[in-house]
């Protein structure tokens, strides 16, 4: 049978990409309770695969609520019900023209996993998928001011995800050579080693300190005496979940950008690689491919006063892009 959502997914637009909605983590429920959280849902269209995003969060009166981003935009989904393992919601997509389209669909979560039907009077599809991971809230770019009596340096700690939910990180200083090492972030605690070599001084330190949003403060120890440090994070105007409204001479879509610590990100769920932020300018590059065919868009924006506005532009034209932060992303192991 013909599916509705490929007919409409190949009409021309200006900007085929795929989106992601992120649930605000503070309303998520722990990560086994069910289908809350976000899931990387693929299917098998017509012999073309494709990737979307589902995520599910309590409402104000703890009902079950969720959403659903594609290529075909951001859905609101209806009557989410989860009992004993079995899922269903209802998905009414609204084109930017041509008539609603409604489907149902019926599924399990067990062991991580989400499988299901996706049906409709045009026919239907199989899904399947997994749990997206968390980002530690300790990964980012740290501005690092290090204070040992009335002397200050300036340094910069950069933090990335390790293997296995572990982490990494490096320290630059204009002043001699330092590695990082047993790097763990414990209820807000951050802890690691720094060994330092200086001309022909050699020397060990351990940091242990606070993360509080934004700020980094906590203090090394060696057998040279403590210093105070004290750090913040680059790009925190930046960094979370942004809602996006896209304007074309179609109409109006909703989208989702997420920018992550480290400054790369994901539009929908097409990842950025990097992510530009300089003063008060954000430029990205997208790229992705569908079917056979590969799609490529920039974005040019300003930041100002908590909203991000610009446009994103392609060989189909360009799109109106104005966003809105909704919730910061950092809470994590």
């Amino acid at each position: 049978m013909k599916n509705p959502f490929l007919a409409n997914m190949i009409r021309p637009v200006s900007f085929l990409v795929l989106a992601a909605f992120t649930v605000p983590l503070w309303a998520q429920a722990p990560r086994a309770a069910g289908p809350y959280g976000e899931w990387l849902v693929k299917a098998d269209i017509n012999g073309r695969p494709m990737e979307s995003i589902f995520a599910f969060s309590r409402g104000e009166q703890g009902a079950l609520k969720g959403q659903w981003i594609s290529f075909w935009g951001l859905s609101e989904l209806q009557d989410v019900r989860f009992e004993d393992g079995q899922l269903s919601f209802t998905q009414v997509f609204r084109p930017a023209s041509g008539d609603p389209m409604t489907s149902q669909f019926k599924g399990t979560v067990a062991n991580r996993q989400l499988t299901g039907t996706l049906s409709s009077d045009r026919g239907e599809f199989t899904l399947s998928g997994e749990r997206r991971p968390r980002l530690s809230r300790a990964v980012g770019d740290w501005d690092m001011t290090v204070k040992m009596g009335d002397r200050e340096f300036s340094a910069k700690l950069i933090i990335r995800p390790g293997p296995q939910n572990t982490l990494t990180a490096q320290w630059q200083s204009q002043w001699g050579e330092h590695q990082i090492s047993d790097v763990e972030l414990d209820r807000g605690t951050l802890r690691f080693k720094r060994t330092s070599k200086i001309q022909d001084r050699e020397w060990t330190s351990t940091f242990e300190g606070t993360l509080e949003r934004d700020t980094l403060t906590g203090t090394f120890k060696s057998d040279r005496g403590e210093a105070t440090a004290e750090g913040k994070r680059f790009g925190a105007a930046l960094i979370g979940d942004w809602t996006l409204e896209l304007t074309t001479d179609r109409g109006t879509r909703q989208q989702r950008l997420r920018v992550h610590p480290d400054l790369s990100g994901l539009y929908g769920s097409t990842p950025v690689e990097k992510i530009r932020f300089e003063g008060d300018q954000v430029n990205f590059d997208l790229n992705w491919t569908f079917g056979d065919r590969t799609f490529a868009s920039k974005f040019a924006g300003r930041l100002a006063d908590a909203r991000l506005a610009g446009e994103l532009s392609s060989e189909r034209g360009s799109t109106k892009v104005v966003g809105i932060r909704i919730v910061r992303t950092l809470r994590g192991r």
